[in-house]
């Protein structure tokens, strides 16, 4: 059996995230969380997560990361399976 010759593209450029801070504020510690705030980034405004959509929020990550996993597991396979070398299989990254 002849194996079928395709040609395989150039793998996207990884990811680079930028940081990224959560604050955890109360009533308790709001007066010198909004000082110390202001005073370094100069404004001050809200985003609000109640903890069940934080929690939300981090099952979605996850579930991503899952999904782009299992894609790149699946191009892995592909590659190998066109790849004219039998013999040297593609590792993932």
């Amino acid at each position: 059996m002849e194996k079928t010759q395709i040609a395989t593209v150039a793998r996207p450029k990884a990811v680079q995230l930028s940081d990224v801070r959560v604050f955890v504020v109360n009533k308790e510690n709001f007066a010198e969380f909004e000082a110390e705030f202001i005073e370094q980034y100069g404004e001050l405004a809200f985003v609000a997560l109640s903890m069940r959509d934080y929690e939300n929020l981090a099952m979605n990550i996850a579930d991503i990361k899952r999904y782009v996993n299992q894609q790149g597991e699946i191009i892995i396979y592909y590659e190998n399976a066109v790849s004219p070398d039998i013999n040297t299989p593609i590792q993932s990254e």
